[in-house]
């Protein structure tokens, strides 16, 4: 197991979510942000089934940096309530997780 967690969440569109990936990258509470566009998601929301196009970021962080993560990117979404899922990364390799442990800052 590592110190490494992957952050799931979705963003309206390309634009708001590079915005809000580039902020949380310069201020290092995270080391890299992927986007994939062209995301169909369907849900329920405030009692109706919707469906909408969105993208989806991944960010790359650290157990330690997740609180101010997760603080940051409730700061910055548009959503009223954003989808901000961390899962721990159980296998990273060694130099993918030290460069990682190297560009988030550790304090919160």
């Amino acid at each position: 197991m590592t110190d490494i967690l992957l952050v799931f969440s979705t963003f309206p569109d390309l634009d708001k979510a590079r915005h809000t990936g580039t902020l949380i990258v310069e201020s290092q509470l995270a080391a890299c942000v992927n986007l994939c566009p062209n995301l169909e998601s369907i849900y329920r929301w405030k009692g109706a089934v919707e469906t909408s196009n969105e993208v989806l970021a991944i960010f790359k962080t650290t157990v330690q940096t997740y609180p101010a993560l997760e603080q940051r990117l409730r700061e910055l979404h548009p959503y009223e309530v954003p989808e901000i899922i961390a899962l721990p990364a159980a296998q990273a390799s060694a130099a993918y997780a030290q460069w990682i442990m190297q560009e988030v800052r550790t304090e919160s």
